[in-house]
């Protein structure tokens, strides 16, 4: 088992964050949610008012949080009287003078009729307010810290599991390293086996450069070394200062062509029963660092 003194720093691509601003109108929410993606796949909606703003959002967010699938939201909901819909007094009162010529009724009724009709009410295009973007804007960074909380507590799981399995797979390299020798005895002795079985004359040295020649082939000292190599490797990028799944995808990829190498040379039960165990357990790794950013 490794013993790294290690800094945590695995983040995990999927995380959530939501924070409420309440300003003196109207209260806005921002919501941020991630998902695992090879790239950064980003998904805003916000009110048409703040679409000016959506570059600027859309640089932020690719730069704090790097890569996966991102939905962010802003959703606002008035809390008090603050409208950009204005009555046109001239023209609703030019429709009741005219309804009264037609119709006969009160003056509620003349008034629902007539704000019917068009231009009655004048719709007045918002602008932002800076100082209310300044909070909003504030309210999003704060946003984004909450889900790369997220993000570190779920890379904090990942990790775990990612130590426990690369320490499995070291345990069954060293019982392959143990049993080797076993191994390599057992295919001297079965091919010694067969030769003497077929109750044939043969030459016994060439028989014995044959055998060496044999043996050589199914040889995995070099397998074992890049093996162990490699396995520390994963560690060293698991300790270091970046959380980057893509080079530790890269290293889990070199580890099990290792395995597989290990696996078609070995010739030999027992330590191919060993070989599937590890198999089993770097398919669990694959399928997590799926999630690491």
């Amino acid at each position: 088992m490794y013993n790294f003194i290690y800094k945590h720093m695995i983040y995990s691509m999927t995380g959530y964050g939501k924070s409420i601003l309440q300003l003196p109108t109207k209260k806005v929410s921002v919501e941020l949610k991630s998902l695992n993606s090879k790239t950064l796949d980003l998904n805003a909606r916000m009110p048409s008012i703040y679409r000016e703003k959506e570059l600027d959002i859309r640089k932020l967010l690719a730069d704090k949080l790097e890569r996966g699938k991102i939905d962010f939201s802003i959703y606002v909901e008035m809390t008090a009287e603050d409208t950009s819909t204005q009555i046109n007094a001239p023209v609703v009162k030019q429709y009741i003078n005219q309804l009264r010529n037609v119709v006969d009724g009160e003056e509620i009724e003349l008034l629902k009729m007539a704000v019917r009709f068009p231009d009655s009410l004048n719709t007045v295009r918002e602008e932002i307010n800076e100082t209310e973007w300044q909070a909003i804007e504030n309210e999003i960074l704060s946003t984004i810290t909450l889900i790369n909380h997220y993000r570190l507590d779920e890379g904090k799981v990942l990790e775990e599991e990612f130590r426990k399995r690369i320490g499995i797979i070291n345990d069954l390299l060293e019982k392959v390293i143990a049993m080797d020798p076993d191994r390599i005895d057992g295919v001297r002795e079965r091919l010694t086996k067969g030769i003497e079985e077929l109750k044939e004359k043969y030459d016994e040295n060439r028989f014995e450069q044959e055998l060496v020649y044999y043996i050589e082939k199914f040889d995995i000292t070099e397998e074992k070394v890049r093996l162990k190599n490699h396995l520390e490797y994963f560690m060293e990028a698991l300790n270091s200062n970046d959380s980057n799944g893509k080079k530790l995808g890269f290293i889990s990829q070199e580890i099990g062509r290792e395995i597989n190498t290990i696996g078609s040379k070995s010739n030999y039960a027992p330590m191919q029963q060993l070989v599937v165990r590890m198999k089993d357990e770097l398919e669990k790794i694959k399928e997590q660092l799926l999630n690491v950013l």
